[in-house]
């Protein structure tokens, strides 16, 4: 049983790091290109909009991550009814945030923008990097979620074709948005925002055999299950929102003491660390299915040799 679970932890690891990794050359591929086509400036407005899109990835996360716990919990106990459930209510969950963001950045852009630190020279880019993706809400937070859903449905490698295929295809639309049609930032974000829905239709090609899963909808009264979903999830949440926090103070220590190339130049070294963080988040999020998987088969001696693994 060692040596397997040894093969399953590498297999659910594995997969996920390099997913995770080629989600995080979304804003590695737009640093690049903007910092191309921009300059200083357009470096900064990515810099200054990144701790939004980071509340708006771990919101998505929080509500994908604690439904797929829930499911998974409820698929290793066979009780395929509660899974339905979990399953359907993150969906509509999911839905109801995007709305709310997708409004955020259709009205309050702008705001945002300002108090993200953007000033008369950068608000400009910040307003549209920031709010653009805010457009795109609806994108990040359903293909987070069923990413996540994927991972528990015993599909890690999958769910790594999905995030490495939303990666290239982030980098080749901003290459062609930004240097054949000129779009600028608006091109990078356009594309940022894009990307997504190469995952999805990954992921949906998947559910969609799974009819089963949607067989029971929740009832209105059934939205009593929400809490114990953000509940699993919240974890997730706090470190997307501790990361987007520190970006946000050291930008605005930044922009004090050097002003708007001092993001600039910043900024590059923050997105670099990215995708280094993004190797340990991999390595947590493919965990979790099995963590979950164990708990609820109410094996805590595998659960406790998952978690050794995971810290070795």
């Amino acid at each position: 049983m060692g040596q397997s679970l040894g093969r399953e932890f590498a297999k659910y690891s594995s997969a996920n790091i390099l997913g995770m990794v080629g989600i995080s050359l979304y804003i590695l591929a737009d640093t690049f290109f903007i910092a191309q086509t921009t300059g200083p400036l357009g470096l900064t407005a990515l810099n200054l909009s990144i701790p939004a899109y980071s509340v708006m990835h771990g919101l998505g996360l929080m509500i994908g991550i604690g439904g797929a716990t829930r499911f998974s919990i409820a698929q290793s106990q066979a009780d395929k009814r509660t899974a339905s459930r979990a399953f359907v209510l993150s969906i509509k969950a999911g839905l109801v945030l995007a709305i709310v963001l997708l409004m955020l950045g259709f009205v309050g852009a702008e705001t945002l923008a300002k108090l993200l630190g953007a000033d008369g020279e950068t608000l400009s880019n910040t307003r549209t990097y920031v709010g653009t993706l805010l457009l795109f809400a609806p994108l990040f937070v359903l293909n987070n979620i069923l990413l996540a859903f994927l991972r528990n449905d015993r599909q890690p490698r999958l769910a790594m074709m999905s995030m490495l295929a939303g990666s290239l295809s982030n980098i080749v639309l901003d290459y062609i948005f930004m240097y054949p049609l000129g779009l600028g930032i608006f091109g990078a974000a356009l594309a940022t925002g894009i990307a997504p829905l190469i995952g999805i239709s990954i992921a949906l090609g998947h559910f969609l055999k799974q009819k089963k899963l949607m067989a029971y909808l929740p009832k209105p009264s059934e939205w009593s299950g929400l809490p114990d979903l953000l509940s699993l999830g919240s974890s997730a949440l706090v470190i997307e929102l501790s990361s987007g926090v520190v970006l946000f103070t050291f930008n605005w220590v930044i922009l004090g003491l050097e002003g708007n190339e001092g993001v600039a130049a910043f900024g590059i070294i923050a997105n670099l660390a990215i995708v280094g963080i993004a190797i340990f988040t991999g390595l947590a999020q493919g965990t979790q299915p099995l963590a979950s998987k164990y708990y609820g088969l109410n094996k805590p001696d595998l659960l406790k040799k998952v978690t050794k693994f995971a810290l070795l």
